[in-house]
């Protein structure tokens, strides 16, 4: 058996396989709402027979955002649809995990495909929150700095989202700390310029995350898995680095945290980002070599056979697959037979397989 093919226990629960779906927005709910569509995009891929499958950055109030259109788990009545394709995940042999989030000041923004830029509030949009009062594009409008009790209020908004997930039925958390949104804007120099005790040192921006690790361990059960998805670097000048993210995992695994997403960027625009095929496993070969902790590689992973080697190459513990699977939700099932993996399929597909 190949070792993409070989299951992995953490905690409780055991992932069939080390193929993960990567969160996505889909930007398709209304007021955090799933619909339908929510319910065959993560069912299609847990047929395709994925391990994992981490449902999209689901805001854990509703300035925290992206969109108009992203999922939320801020409202109780949120957690019946959310538990029903949950149930179907888990009725075909996944486990599912669902992605925590608040945008910070990337937030009121218009779905991609209507330009994805920053709503105005004159316009329908909301008021956007951050470290500092610092717009992401020079064109939006600032964003509010958070005052101490906003930042009480951020990290109960993600302690009674935990809460609500463990009702909608997931058992695993994973904890946006990337791509410049909120939690990342705190980690980052370039975008938290506070003089309080959330600014300024390493200790200090790394202080909101840990608060609400803390907060969510108080609710979320010690024998479930507790994932943080960081950006490893910002690929900028004076910007959080690779060294800075070994330093907060040393700290983030001794807070039951079991597993880094190791991605990348973000938190400032018009930035050289080196892409290429698996350019960013560099993050997680180091956060594990370094820290002993698990890690899941992300970023232009595309083929399973470049997965593989990943793995045996003991770069990364999961591969997270992110576009690969837009374009095939059966990407596990198909890669199986490329590594000459013996998998069970669905039994409604079973005369399709050879």
């Amino acid at each position: 058996m190949s070792k993409l093919f070989s299951p992995l226990t953490i905690k409780s629960i055991t992932l069939k396989n080390r193929i993960a779906i990567s969160p996505m927005c889909q930007y398709s709910c209304e007021d955090g709402f799933a619909t339908d569509w929510h319910f065959v995009h993560l069912g299609s891929r847990a047929v395709g027979g994925a391990g994992l499958i981490i449902q999209e950055a689901t805001a854990v109030s509703e300035e925290g955002r992206i969109s108009p259109g992203d999922a939320g788990i801020y409202k109780d009545e949120h957690i019946q649809k959310w538990k029903t394709i949950t149930s179907f995940i888990n009725e075909q042999g996944a486990i599912a995990g669902i992605q925590l989030a608040h945008a910070g000041r990337k937030a009121s923004c218009n779905v991609p495909w209507k330009n994805g830029k920053q709503i105005a509030i004159k316009d329908g949009g909301w008021k956007t929150f951050a470290p500092s009062a610092i717009p992401f594009y020079d064109e939006d409008e600032a964003p509010e700095a958070l005052t101490e009790e906003g930042i009480k209020k951020v990290i109960n908004d993600f302690k009674s989202a935990a809460g609500r997930a463990l009702q909608a039925g997931y058992q695993l958390i994973e904890i946006h700390a990337a791509h410049g949104y909120l939690i990342n804007e705190f980690l980052s120099p370039l975008s938290n310029k506070r003089t309080d005790n959330y600014g300024g040192s390493f200790e200090n921006r790394i202080k909101l995350l840990t608060e609400i690790i803390d907060a969510i361990n108080t609710i979320w059960p010690k024998n479930l898995p507790l994932f943080v998805r960081i950006s490893s670097t910002d690929w900028a000048h004076g910007g959080w680095n690779a060294d800075d993210s070994v330093k907060l995992v040393e700290i983030l695994k001794n807070r039951n945290v079991d597993l880094v997403d190791c991605s990348s960027g973000g938190v400032v625009g018009h930035v050289k980002i080196p892409v290429a095929p698996g350019y960013q496993v560099q993050f997680a070969e180091r956060i594990k070599k370094e820290t002993g902790i698990l890690t899941g590689a992300v970023g232009l992973i595309t083929e399973a056979q470049q997965a593989e080697e990943i793995l045996q190459n003991n770069k990364a513990d999961l591969i997270i697959i992110a576009r690969a699977s837009l374009r095939d939700p059966y990407f596990p099932l198909h890669a199986a037979k490329i590594l000459g993996d013996e998998l069970s399929w669905p039994v409604q597909y079973e005369r399709a397989k050879n």
